[in-house]
């Protein structure tokens, strides 16, 4: 099978992970309704833990430039999702009539999950590109922290106002972004350095969870909501520092 095959072939099925939401249609509503909120924690802890344990060390990895450019790249990438919001919350409000004021978690996820889905493809193409088994291997530990990435951004989607299926099918048309970066890698290979934008997307998904997410666990005043919330949070961090020893390097 050639490479370009392969990494097709694993591109789509990287796509059809943001479909395990999908196991959520099988439940009651009411079941639903309570479980958003530790979705919502659970993604915001995947997010801290991603941006924290795999996306940082593996920059300070790639990037052979003092540690000073991974961080200004990484409050780029928080500024930029900082003035995206605004402008997102300023086209609601307007086209809303100040009726309805909500943040807009939902886009902000599409985004940064299409960014971070893209940047995997380019990484994981360019590995394919070079060695079919090293492909192979870093595409299974980014399925590992993938699967409960997923889960909480359709928690996250169905929280800011998306339907069951609205949330699938807007979460696989963002997965998507991983076969496009790995086709990019592909005919690109050995022309583009991909890796100022691993602290960059980190910058995302720092400003995510703590702009918009734990203030939305926070507001909760149930001492049993609370312990939910924060064990959830923690349970989010815990699995991405466990996938993260499963990096190939």
């Amino acid at each position: 099978m050639s490479t370009l095959v392969t990494i097709i072939l694993f591109g789509l099925l990287m796509s059809l992970i943001a479909l395990v939401g999908s196991i959520s249609l099988l439940l009651p509503d009411q079941w639903l309704k309570k479980s958003i909120l530790p979705m919502v924690a659970f993604a915001a802890g995947s997010l801290w833990g991603g941006a924290m344990f795999h996306m940082l060390p593996r920059s300070f990895e790639l990037l052979h430039e003092t540690p000073d450019t991974a961080f200004i790249l990484l409050t780029a990438g928080f500024l930029a999702f900082f003035v995206l919001e605004h402008v997102l919350h300023w086209h609601h409000c307007h086209h809303s009539d100040h009726k309805h004021i909500h943040k807009p978690i939902g886009p902000l996820v599409l985004v940064a999950d299409a960014f971070h889905n893209f940047l995997g493809g380019l990484t994981i193409g360019a590995l394919f590109v070079v060695d079919i088994r090293l492909g192979v291997a870093a595409w299974v530990a980014a399925a590992l922290h993938e699967i409960p990435q997923e889960i909480g951004d359709f928690g996250l989607l169905l929280h800011s106002g998306f339907s069951k299926k609205q949330a699938l099918w807007f979460n696989f048309l963002s997965s998507l972004g991983f076969l496009l970066g790995s086709l990019i890698s592909y005919f690109m290979a050995g022309k583009m350095n991909i890796y100022y934008f691993i602290p960059f997307t980190a910058g995302n998904f720092i400003y995510i969870a703590a702009a918009d997410l734990i203030p939305e666990l926070i507001q909760h005043e149930g001492i049993k909501e609370k312990l939910l919330s924060l064990l959830f949070f923690c349970l989010g961090i815990i699995c991405l520092y466990l996938t993260h020893s499963h990096h190939v390097h």
